[in-house]
Order: structure tokens, then C-alpha cells, then sequence
């Protein structure tokens, strides 16, 4: 029961992430259509500057849990991974108790506080002439917060399991860290700090 939900957490993160991540392309493309249009035709967009802020802080968002779902926020591993997996865990589980969880809820409550004035009063963006509603984008930052919390929830189980047991849990797989792979083509085994990552 408890892996499941572990594995219906890192489901969710990972949908949405992939989902998002098509926010890239379309990043891409404003930008590039907005450099081929000021320097060819000498045409400038009004739309390039809030689209490309939006979308990058949409990708940057709405990424996080399914980064954390893939253990792969950034941390101190020159230390890190000199503990055992349990040593691991209890470090884990106090930062999450004591930084983590604070910090989303004042994120989602912050977050959400900005959303419903943005809403409210139908806030454009005043950067460019074009000028387009920036309250959807500002929406995503309490959603952000919220599968954050989800999977920060599912982190913490998995701190407790392996407090427990001593092993880190199985999570959903669907990446390797290119240092991960070098390590295995060359019959090195990966440090104790990617051995959270089970196949």
C-alpha cells in the first residue's frame, strides 16, 4: 500500500512534468521567431518578452516536483554522500520536517495570495503593448506549491523507510544521471548517494 502511493506520487509529478516540459518548444520558438523577426524584417514582437518570462517560469515551476520525484534538486553530495543510507534519510527527513514543508506552505499561502488579487482584478502584464493576462500564470504558482507538498510527502515516507530498513524504496525511473552511467560502462559502482535511484 505504502509503495503505491509512492508510485502514484511520483506518477503525478512525472505527468506533469512531462506535460510542461513542451513549454521549452515553446519557449524556443517565441524567442527564436522574436530574434528572426527584429532582425530580418526589422519588425520587433509585442508578445516575445511575456511569453518568454511566462513560459520559463511555467517550466521552472511546474518541474519541481517531478525533479524531486527523480531525486535530482541540487545538494552538497561531496558530504552527502559520504553517510550511509540511513544517515541519508535522517538528514533528509529533518530538512524536509524543518525547511521544506514551512517553506511550500508559505509558497502555496503567498502564492495564493497573489493569484486571487491578479484574478480579481483581471491583471495584464505591463511590460509590452500586448499586454497579456498574467493571473493564469500566477495560478501556477499555489498548483506548483501543492504537488511539491504531494511529493514531498512521498520523500518523507521513503526518509522513514529507510531509516528503517536501511535501503532506499524503489521511485518511478525513467532517467539516469550521465555520471551514474559513466560509472556503470567503466564497472564502477555508484556512490552511496545515488543509490537511491533503483532501477
Amino acid at each position: 500500500m505504502t509503495q503505491k502511493f509512492l508510485f502514484f506520487a511520483d506518477g503525478i509529478s512525472a505527468w506533469v512534468g512531462k506535460i510542461f516540459a513542451w513549454s521549452i518548444l515553446l519557449l524556443t520558438f517565441a524567442i527564436g521567431y522574436e530574434v528572426f523577426s527584429r532582425y530580418v524584417f526589422g519588425r520587433p514582437t509585442t508578445w516575445a518578452f511575456d511569453a518568454s518570462y511566462m513560459l520559463y517560469g511555467t517550466l521552472f515551476m511546474m518541474a519541481g516536483a517531478y525533479t524531486l520525484s527523480r531525486n535530482g534538486h541540487v545538494r552538497g553530495d561531496f558530504i552527502y554522500r559520504t553517510f550511509t543510507p540511513r544517515g541519508q534519510a535522517a538528514m533528509d527527513f529533518v530538512l524536509y520536517i524543518l525547511f521544506f514543508f514551512p517553506g511550500m506552505i508559505a509558497f502555496i499561502y503567498s502564492g495564493w495570495g497573489f493569484f486571487h488579487l491578479s484574478w480579481l482584478i483581471n491583471e495584464h502584464s505591463s511590460f509590452t503593448p500586448a499586454g497579456p493576462p498574467i493571473w493564469p500564470f500566477k495560478g501556477l504558482i499555489p498548483l506548483a506549491g501543492g504537488l511539491m507538498i504531494l511529493q514531498g510527502v512521498a520523500e518523507t515516507i521513503r526518509c522513514v523507510i529507510c531509516m528503517r530498513t536501511g535501503e532506499w524504496p524503489q521511485r518511478l525511473h525513467d532517467v539516469e544521471e550521465l555520471e551514474k552511467v559513466l560509472l556503470e560502462e567503466h564497472g564502477a559502482h555508484p556512490d552511496a548517494a545515488h543509490a537511491r535511484e533503483a532501477v
